[in-house]
């Protein structure tokens, strides 16, 4: 057997969710480098300390990441709602212009909320109709987890594979991160060194079920990480994963 057939079968044996992770990387690494992202989440605290820790480490300029928390409150349709206002009228007190992005992102959980897939459709119908300051239209995009957002935390170090309740998400969460509080700014310098195990898992998930689907563990936050460290072209996933 050659070198060049040698190396080859080796790819080819590489567990098949790894493949997966990896070409999704390369592919993150070269959408375009100055996307203007809208994000609105959820959390007053922990979802948008999270990304705007990410933000801060990538040194992501405010001219082309906003991450905002929602105003009309935490229901998923109010997050939907506020995000389309952001975008259609700006925000003066932020220096946002209207129509100033180039993609949308609501973040929000599954949680028990009534409005969950009454926003998934409201977001739906908006996708690709906002028309930006280039005269672009834009993608809207859900990065849902179901039940929360702690799924995404708890699968940097384990395996989730069936439903669980927000209330047990967090209490195993704490089996991996006894100090865990919801509101915390640390999140992110705590869990990066797993994200490569953290991605694999939701890859996995996320082809299993959807968002849209019941109360199978589903999200899309790494989705939403992998555009914003890739977004000047970083690398964060070096080395081997742990988990």
């Amino acid at each position: 057997m050659n070198e060049s057939s040698a190396r080859s079968m080796g790819k080819d044996h590489q567990p098949k969710h790894r493949q997966v992770a990896r070409v999704l990387t390369r592919r993150a690494a070269v959408r375009q480098p100055y996307d203007r992202l809208l994000i609105v989440c959820e959390g007053e605290k922990t979802e948008p300390r999270y990304l705007q820790a990410i933000q801060r480490e990538y040194r992501l300029s405010t001219a082309h990441v906003q991450v905002l928390a929602s105003h009309y409150g935490t229901a998923p349709m109010q997050v939907v709602e506020y995000a389309e206002r952001i975008f259609r009228q700006g925000d003066r007190d932020r220096g946002i212009q209207a129509g100033a992005f180039d993609r949308i992102m609501a973040v929000f959980d599954r949680d028990d909320h009534p409005t969950y897939h009454a926003a998934l459709a409201k977001a739906d119908a908006l996708n690709g109709k906002l028309s930006n300051d280039d005269g672009m239209q834009i993608p809207f995009e859900v990065i849902a987890s179901v039940p929360c957002f702690e799924l995404w935390l708890l699968l940097h170090y384990e395996d989730v594979q069936a439903s669980l309740s927000p209330r047990e998400a967090v209490d195993r969460l704490w089996g991996h991160l006894p100090s865990y509080q919801k509101g915390q700014g640390d999140h992110w310098a705590v869990t990066k060194n797993r994200l490569e195990a953290a991605i694999v898992r939701a890859i996995r998930l996320a082809a299993s079920t959807t968002a849209y689907d019941g109360t199978e563990p589903y999200t899309a936050m790494h989705e939403l990480v992998l555009r914003l460290v890739h977004l000047k072209d970083c690398h964060p996933l070096r080395g081997k994963a742990n988990g």
